[in-house]
């Protein structure tokens, strides 16, 4: 089976598919209430037994406002599939991380950054912001420059914490063997 073989089956099976090729890259574009039923199909009956990525896209002004983008593979790697959905902001999403374990944090990232929930997710809390931040950096009505917030400037210290301890490269050290930690 080839990627466009993959496209049309699934395309063919579920109505309301759209199926988009560019540059040798096949999206296969479902509607929300298939989602997590392509997502079995292609895991158990395409045999697509990797998931790479899984990101979103804020359209902010457009409804349905979000774009799920998740990006599968075969075990040979011969074969590469685009999935994505388009969500409101409102909408919940089934996860698929029981499926392939890396949609844990991939999902996390996602619910994290945009606030898209994943329904059935063993572990929806942040993974990037804190616990108790109220914001979704990546969504396109967050600033530019940020919001104020509780947390310390750690990073503003002044003194470098580990400066010319025994786990820092030292720079100027003449070769990289010399640089090395374990040199010293």
């Amino acid at each position: 089976m080839n990627t466009n073989q993959a496209a049309q089956t699934i395309s063919e099976k579920f109505e309301g598919t759209t199926v988009l090729e560019f540059r040798g890259e096949h999206t296969v574009t479902v509607a929300p209430a298939d989602f997590r039923l392509v997502m079995e199909y292609c895991k158990n009956e395409l045999d697509f037994d990797m998931l790479l990525d899984a990101s979103s896209v804020d359209n902010s002004g457009d409804d349905p406002r979000f774009a799920l983008v998740y990006e599968l593979a075969t075990l040979d790697d011969s074969v590469h599939l685009r999935v994505k959905t388009h969500i409101a902001e409102s909408e919940e999403v089934p996860t698929v991380s029981d499926l392939w374990a890396t949609a844990d944090w991939h999902e996390r990232e996602i619910w994290d950054m945009m606030g898209i929930k994943f329904s059935g997710h063993p572990d929806l809390r942040r993974i990037l912001m804190w616990e108790g931040y109220t914001y979704h950096p990546l969504r396109k009505e967050f600033p530019l420059a940020g919001k104020p917030s509780e947390m310390p400037d750690v990073a503003f210290t002044g003194e470098a914490p580990l400066e010319g301890g025994p786990f820092v490269t030292s720079a100027g050290a003449g070769s990289r063997v010399k640089a090395e930690p374990r040199a010293k």
